[in-house]
């Protein structure tokens, strides 16, 4: 079986309803380990060679987190330029991530309608993530399509429900049908 560990990166977990639900739905599933960054570091001091062994340790990368000014919370930024580093996760000797996988899992405030061209934020989310694909070509993950709950601002229970249905499926490798 697929070993993942999801890296969650929000700087306010107790304020986040979806990101929270979205977190607490996958805790029990087998060979998913749910890495709290902020927890992990309050005072934003990574252990560099922790993260490394963890990352050693699963075969699927997932970075989970809010979507901040088209990009991740600052934490996470810091910790893919400090945990990504050069002769470990690229270059000529950085082979340490090769095979593995990378997936964006991430909760845009927004509705779909807002990042499209002509939309308020003119681009789609996924064109607004090609920083993470780069990242894995970079570092010889394989990219995998981004996770992206729109609205999360403004959707109720029974659609935040559906949402963790469908990154639990996701994480356990099934894929949903949809609903009839």
């Amino acid at each position: 079986m697929t070993r993942t560990l999801v890296l969650l990166a929000h700087p306010d977990l107790d304020t986040s309803r979806v990101n929270t639900a979205l977190a607490a739905g996958i805790r029990d599933l087998p060979d998913v380990t749910v890495h709290d960054l902020y927890a992990a570091y309050p005072d934003l001091n990574i252990d560099v060679a922790r993260e490394q062994r963890l990352l050693m340790e699963h075969d699927r990368v997932v970075l989970q987190f809010p979507f901040y000014w088209y990009s991740a919370p600052p934490l996470l930024k810091k910790w893919l330029d400090e945990v990504f580093e050069h002769g470990w996760a690229y270059g000529s000797k950085g082979k340490a991530l090769h095979g593995k996988s990378l997936r964006i899992a991430t909760t845009v405030g927004g509705g779909e309608a807002l990042y499209r061209p002509g939309g308020l934020n003119r681009f789609p989310v996924t064109d607004l993530l090609r920083p993470f694909d780069a990242t894995a070509n970079l570092t010889g993950m394989d990219y995998e399509e981004p996770f992206i709950v729109h609205g999360a601002s403004s959707f109720g229970d029974g659609e935040l429900a559906d949402h963790v249905r469908s990154y639990r499926e996701l994480l356990l490798d099934r894929v949903l049908q949809p609903a009839a």
